[in-house]
């Protein structure tokens, strides 16, 4: 039967910073998958929604701000609206703006999760090297210690395991949550643009 205590006790004491990596990236994890619904960065029919405002006139300051604290893309959609009767370049400039401040908000914690993933084979590597000085520090001439050369063994081989271990789904979550991200991007990008388009279509119109 697997004894996770056992298992860290014979992994001595380089094992608690990767345990302490593990903890950190499972819960980056988790928060991540939990803030990166595409119903809570995207909601379907908002910039139906706001078209549809906007064709009946009701468009004015009170539903910009909700629409900024609404959501990702609300807040990309008001930052258009709040320039709408700017310049095109003027639009697009805040437009874009408050595009990188989205996308920056979402990749929140992402670094250090690609730092985990990046870092935990090399403290395995760390915890492996320690085992091996173990090992040779009890070869003493002329005698042999089997228990300190099976411990010295077993700090070695933990800990790289449990460096690649992390690693892995580390490395998998890290670059999944990226490429969700850049498609959220794109998405929201070309919601603004349609939204661009239609509030300078009306300008021209009306002018």
């Amino acid at each position: 039967m697997f004894n996770l205590f056992k298992v860290v006790q014979d992994a001595g004491w380089p094992i608690w910073p990767l345990l302490f990596a593990s903890v950190i990236a499972l819960a980056i994890i988790m928060e991540r998958s939990w803030k990166l619904r595409s119903h809570l960065i995207i909601p379907g029919g908002l910039l139906q929604k706001v078209l549809g405002e906007l064709k009946n006139g009701g468009i004015d300051q009170g539903m910009v701000e909700t629409l900024e604290a609404h959501s990702p893309l609300g807040r990309i959609l008001a930052a258009g609206l709040k320039n709408r009767y700017a310049s095109r370049e003027v639009m697009k400039e805040s437009i874009e703006e408050a595009g990188r401040v989205v996308s920056y908000q979402l990749e929140q914690n992402l670094t250090t999760l690609g730092t985990i993933a990046s870092v935990a084979p090399l403290m395995g590597l760390f915890g492996t090297v320690v085992g091996m000085i173990e090992m040779f520090a009890s070869q003493v001439p002329g005698s042999a210690d089997p228990q300190m050369l099976a411990h010295g063994i077993s700090i070695a081989l933990y800990n790289a395991g449990f460096g690649i271990l992390i690693a892995i789904p580390s490395m998998i979550f890290w670059r999944y949550f990226r490429a969700k991200i850049d498609g959220f991007v794109v998405e929201m990008e070309q919601q603004a643009i349609r939204l661009a388009e239609v509030l300078q279509g009306e300008r021209k119109s009306g002018s």
